[in-house]
């Protein structure tokens, strides 16, 4: 069995996190996961402060595991938000864009586990001063919101700039990936993209659909001219949104492009609007399968690679 030091910070069976994919990640996804082993989180992306309370709500009833929440730090109202998550008390919290130094104290308070999502090893510093408990090194493979390091270059370098756990994150979808990440000093993963076939995932079925028939070479990044690139499928909306990235358009315009495009790919399932986000790792996902069975599926992997690792060993 894989048990890492991380599993006893998180009161959890299996070192995996579940991503927390903006307007995807709901109550349902993030119960299924802790109840397979793992934390599951709920995506508090879209700012509704009701709807996020209603999450945690549910997913307190469909689960008696540990969860988190995952919250973005440039919200209009981040301060409400934080505040909410220090009064239901919630396990863990993930942070991502924006320096969650403000925040820690007092969920730290109310016995919060905190961990910022970074993409350097400079961020991983910072979260470690700020009093993070550990750290996620997220690589540019993963879909959404990306950084320029691979995982691969990026694990290393943080779990020796930093003395908290490190998870790792970005182009990991099975036990190859998993048990790859633990060797390069991981203490655990977190998963996004393969989470989105569970069928506890609550997504249009051509958005699961899209993601099982994707390649290796599936994906594309955009956004790079307006300083937050995103990873996704490629699609009629994003070839369009790359080429207008090369032309005189403005960045106003640009960005009223998105508007909308990712609930049309996660609610309506339309394949021409839609901004499908996932990760490199698509190609690797080929089936349906519930959210235990994913982590079991990993982790058995996991195992069975590094109990015959020693072949190579003379």
């Amino acid at each position: 069995m894989i048990y890492t030091p991380i599993c006893d910070m998180l009161g959890i069976k299996y070192p995996i996190i579940q991503g927390g994919m903006a307007h995807i990640s709901d109550a349902h996804l993030a119960a299924a996961v802790s109840n397979g082993g793992g934390l599951g989180l709920i995506s508090a992306a879209n700012g509704n402060v009701g709807w996020v309370e209603e999450q945690i709500d549910l997913a307190s009833s469909l689960t008696d595991k540990p969860f988190g929440v995952n919250i973005m730090l440039r919200g209009e109202n981040i301060d409400e938000l934080a505040d909410l998550l220090s009064r239901k008390k919630i396990a863990v919290v993930t942070t991502g864009a924006g320096n969650a130094e403000k925040y820690i104290p007092s969920w730290k308070d109310e016995g919060i586990k905190v961990i910022p999502v970074v993409p350097s090893t400079s961020l991983a510093k910072i979260a470690q001063r700020s009093g993070a408990d550990a750290v996620i090194a997220e690589g540019g493979e993963s879909g959404g919101h990306v950084g320029d390091l691979t995982t691969m270059a990026l694990i290393p370098q943080v779990c020796d700039a930093v003395d908290i756990p490190v998870i790792a994150a970005g182009g990991i979808a099975d036990g190859r990936g998993a048990a790859a990440a633990l060797m390069l000093g991981a203490q655990g993963i977190q998963i996004g993209t393969r989470f989105l076939t569970a069928f506890e995932c609550n997504i249009s079925q051509v958005y699961k659909e899209k993601v099982l028939k994707a390649n290796d070479t599936a994906t594309i990044v955009t956004g790079r001219r307006l300083g937050h690139p995103v990873r996704s499928l490629k699609s009629p909306f994003s070839r369009n949104y790359a080429k207008l990235e090369y032309t005189n358009i403005s960045d106003e315009e640009l960005e009223n492009l998105a508007v909308g495009s990712l609930r049309a790919s996660v609610v309506d399932g339309d394949e021409k609007k839609g901004s499908f986000l996932a990760g490199q790792i698509s190609g690797l996902v080929t089936k349906e399968q519930s959210a235990s069975e994913i982590i079991t599926d990993i982790f058995e992997e996991v195992e069975s690679l590094l109990n015959g690792a020693g072949k190579w060993v003379k």
